[in-house]
């Protein structure tokens, strides 16, 4: 049973919230309260003549029919003061806001024939709420909320069982409200015969638990905070390309389908000077949109399940023609520099062994797919004559052709167990006349190579011990973490390597090189940032180019004019994607494609936050507040990391959206522990061999004077959550502290041993982040350090995260940490999501997945278990 109800000063019998009336609570439902909606937003009445022969079919066509017609989208309206729609026959009308009569809103204008009407609301809820809608009208409507109908009412009894509501005056509809704004619409319908006025009562009642802090407020504007619709929905920038001579820039969209099938894909090119679309590519399966070096033609291809097509879009003609039809397997493309052929590779599958059983030839073996193939290809235009340039036993990857297009670099893997990172890598020169390949270099840890103009040598990306020590800039007796990437310039001739990025603290990613201009603009991590610079060859120096951007997601520069195209987001501002001047790094917003969808929406603050360690090492984060945040409150806190090599970057959105948790009331506090990437490559050493203890012990420390330094934090109210490694940081965490108060691990390790062995890459990551140390000769990183051997220092409650088919952190990495705490009588829960690997894809299931985290918090964070019962009942 639930408390008794602490009434508010009765006014007249009745009870008064903003924009609405509680009713005083009948003796039979003492803990209930019922809040009548008294202010309304209403769009028509429009007159709806019915269609010329309605009469004609079994049963004429009513106003039921109009109900079932929909003369517009209703989950894309968002409803405001004085906002407008087009009618159907071209007239514009808007959202007026209405006041209620006696409780009743009263609907004019009706006419002799059929007509509907809109009317809307938004419900407000600071926490998930459990409620009833009963609407009182003796008009047909539908009822929607967020755009999905959930209810309909009909005057006649429809003639198929179960499809409905029949006639009644009284409708009670059950809502479950989670923490934001919902917009509630009724479609309404009058017809001339109806002996009644066109009116319409509605009335939200809810048990008192749901209003104890701040009751369900009806509101007029659309203006809210961030929610997992915002999150996934809408269409957003996915890639960017330009033409040579930057007149032309394609931006490839990608929008998720409800259903949970593959996401709608579509790019359009637009004429960068004015904005306006040269045209829209919607065909299945588009991607490598590709510009020809001379800018005469648009490639990209299109999959199905007969194969892949590439296609050529000529810019002068407008043709589209096929080049290569329906190829089994088909892998990447480059262009030649005179634009007269293309370099391909095709995949073949490789033989397998006797049916149903499998001989393992080495680790990579496991992975799908590793005995198949990859092979070159050069293709002519315009008939697509083909002829092969590799064969052999390894695969072969295109890496870019010389300038003068008479050779081709390209790479093969070679397995290597003799030393890490347990392969090497091979750099060839290929003559494409007699296709004669040249050694150029096999070494480890190179990511990337590519020629360098007027064939001076290579532009290859990779760790820092890719050409020995010569990358190295550590203090004696530290191991690098080859996951910081470097940069140098290789002659192949001297077989010589010019570190040019050893002194430069941000970690190399992509690399674009300037021909024409004796530049190199390098993608790069720099710190929480992603950010661009400008290598001068001569000058041996890099350069910030300022791009108004926190993080830059992809980037494609024009091969003749000093112009490219970005798309960046920011902690606070989502996808957007601008243009850039090259020449005196003028930028400009050039596509906002999700300015629609957060339009309406309101972001708390972000600032930065840092302490330092132990050794005195300043310590990076940052701070999300709630939009409404009042500094006089307390609020609980989530605390979220990664501990890896890889910071926790400011780009928006994401799987785990800080946005969103601090719209949902939460203080979120981010760090990046040492051995982190983009901060020099002493300070991403410290990951190597460490195995979280460091990075643990700060985020501990980190979190313990943050609270120290905030007192709007409830320090009895802290949560933490990572994923992968992050998980691994989540479990190693809480044998190591009782500071927080609940706890969430996706995908995270348990035992390192089983990872390091059973995981896919888990030997491979370890050949980075516990270098030269095995199970054999390290215990105390294998067992000491593992969650799973100090599960009964576990006492905060635990929430497991795992997809069912993660290759990457296998799910028994959970279910064995979850079996030790369920024997040890622990709070833990596994929730384990169907057919997903590592992330979490498909629509439905991450939107379920990402609910189950807030709830999970909810409950034990904010003493609020109902969204979690509702989601996991007992």
């Amino acid at each position: 049973m639930f408390n008794k109800p602490r009434f508010l000063p009765l006014v007249c019998g009745i009870l008064l919230l903003f924009f609405g009336i509680n009713s005083p609570v009948p003796a039979d439902e003492k803990d209930v309260i019922h809040s009548v909606i008294t202010e309304w937003l209403l769009l028509g009445p429009f007159q709806n003549p019915l269609p010329a022969f309605h009469g004609d079919t079994s049963g004429g066509f009513d106003q039921v029919d109009l109900l079932l017609f929909d003369e517009l989208d209703i989950s894309r309206l968002k409803p405001a003061a004085n906002r407008t729609v087009i009618w159907n026959d071209g007239s514009t009308a808007s959202w007026k806001t209405e006041q209620t009569e006696k409780t009743r809103l009263v609907i004019r204008g009706a006419a002799r024939y059929p007509s509907v009407a809109y009317a809307a609301v938004y419900i407000a809820v600071d926490r998930w709420t459990q409620a009833k809608l009963t609407i009182t009208t003796p008009q047909t409507y539908n009822l929607y909320l967020d755009g999905s109908r959930i209810t309909q009412k009909k005057i006649y009894t429809s003639a198929e069982e179960g499809e409905g509501i029949p006639a009644g005056r009284n409708v009670t509809t059950d809502l479950l409200l989670e923490t934001g704004k919902h917009c509630l619409i009724i479609k309404t319908v009058h017809h001339p015969s109806t002996q009644t006025d066109w009116q319409l009562n509605a009335v939200l009642s809810y048990n008192e638990l749901f209003a104890k802090d701040s009751p369900p407020r009806f509101v007029l504007s659309p203006r809210s905070h961030m929610q997992i619709s915002h999150l996934l929905d809408g269409p957003k920038a996915a890639g960017v390309t330009i033409s040579p001579d930057a007149s032309l820039g394609g931006i490839f969209f990608s929008q998720s389908r409800p259903d949970g099938d593959r996401p709608d894909t579509w790019m359009t090119i637009y004429n960068l000077k004015d904005g306006s679309v040269y045209r829209t590519f919607r065909e299945t399966g588009f991607s490598d949109p590709t510009w020809s070096p001379d800018n005469s033609t648009f490639a990209y291809t299109t999959r199905n399940d007969d194969g892949t097509t590439l296609w050529l879009h000529d810019r002068i003609s407008g043709e589209t023609s096929a080049l290569l039809k329906n190829l089994p397997h088909f892998g990447s493309f480059v262009w030649a520099p005179d634009s007269r052929s293309i370099v391909y590779s095709a995949t073949f599958e490789g033989k397998e062994d006797i049916k149903g059983t499998k001989r393992f030839r080495n680790m990579n073996d496991r992975l799908p797919g590793w005995r198949n193939r990859s092979y070159l290809f050069k293709a002519s235009l315009p008939d697509g004559v083909s002829r092969r340039l590799t064969a052999g036993e390894m695969s072969t990857a295109i890496n870019s052709i010389s300038s003068d297009g008479t050779c081709l670099l390209f790479s093969r893997s070679v397995v290597d167990y003799t030393k890490r990172p347990y392969f090497l890598t091979q750099l060839y020169s290929l003559d494409l006349l007699t296709l004669e390949p040249t050694l150029l270099w096999a070494g480890p840890w190179i990511n990337s190579a590519q020629w360098l103009p007027e064939g001076n040598g290579l532009l290859v990306l990779g760790g820092p011990s890719a050409f020995g020590e010569s990358g190295i800039n550590l203090s004696r007796g530290l191991i690098p973490n080859e996951y910081d990437g470097q940069a140098y310039f290789f002659d192949p001739e001297t077989k010589k390597a010019d570190p040019i990025s050893r002194d430069f603290a941000p970690s190399i990613e992509e690399a674009f090189i300037d021909a024409k201009n004796g530049s190199i603009y390098f993608l790069t991590g720099d710190r929480s940032f992603r950010r661009l610079y400008r290598y001068d060859v001569r000058g041996k120096n890099f350069v910030e180019v300022f791009t108004g951007t926190d993080y830059i997601h992809q980037f494609a520069a024009a091969a003749d004019r000093p112009i490219a195209l970005y798309t960046g987001s920011g902690a606070n501002s989502p996808m957007r994607t601008f243009l850039i001047q090259l020449s005196d790094y003028t930028f400009r917003i050039f596509n906002d494609s999700e300015k629609e969808t957060f339009g309406d929406v309101s972001f708390g603050q972000v600032e930065d936050w840092t302490f330092k360690n132990k050794k005195g090492t300043t310590i990076e984060g940052r701070i999300y507040y709630p939009p409404d945040f009042d500094a006089e409150k307390k609020y609980p806190l989530i605390v979220y990391y990664y501990g890896g090599t890889s910071p926790v970057t400011r780009d928006f959105g994401g799987r785990y959206p800080k946005n969103l948790w601090a719209a949902n009331g939460y203080v979120v506090y981010v760090l990046q522990p040492s051995g982190a990437t983009g901060f020099g490559q002493e300070f991403s050493s410290m990951h190597v061999n460490d195995w979280g203890i460091v990075a643990a012990d700060e985020i501990i420390l980190g979190t313990t004077k943050f609270l120290d330094s905030h007192s709007f934090i409830d320090a009895k109210r802290i949560g933490c959550i990572g994923a992968s490694y992050g998980g691994f940081m989540t479990m190693l965490i809480q044998t190591r502290t009782n500071l927080f108060s609940a706890a969430a691990a996706h995908a995270g390790i348990s035992s390192i041993a089983s990872y390091w062995g059973e995981g896919y890459w888990g030997h491979l990551y370890n050949a980075v982040s516990a270098a030269n140390s095995f199970p054999w000769n390290r215990k105390d990183i294998y067992v000491d350090q593992s969650p799973l051997f100090n599960a009964d220092k576990i006492s905060t409650p635990l929430l497991l995260l795992h997809g069912s088919v993660d290759t990457n952190v296998p799910p028994g990495e959970s279910a064995q940490l979850f079996t030790a705490l369920k024997l040890l009588g622990r709070v833990v829960e596994y929730i384990q999501i169907d057919n997903q690997d590592h992330h979490i894809l498909d629509y439905g299931k991450r939107k379920i997945w990402t609910k189950t985290i807030l709830a999970w918090f909810d409950k034990w964070l904010k003493g609020q278990p109902s969204w979690w019962a509702s989601l996991y009942p007992d």
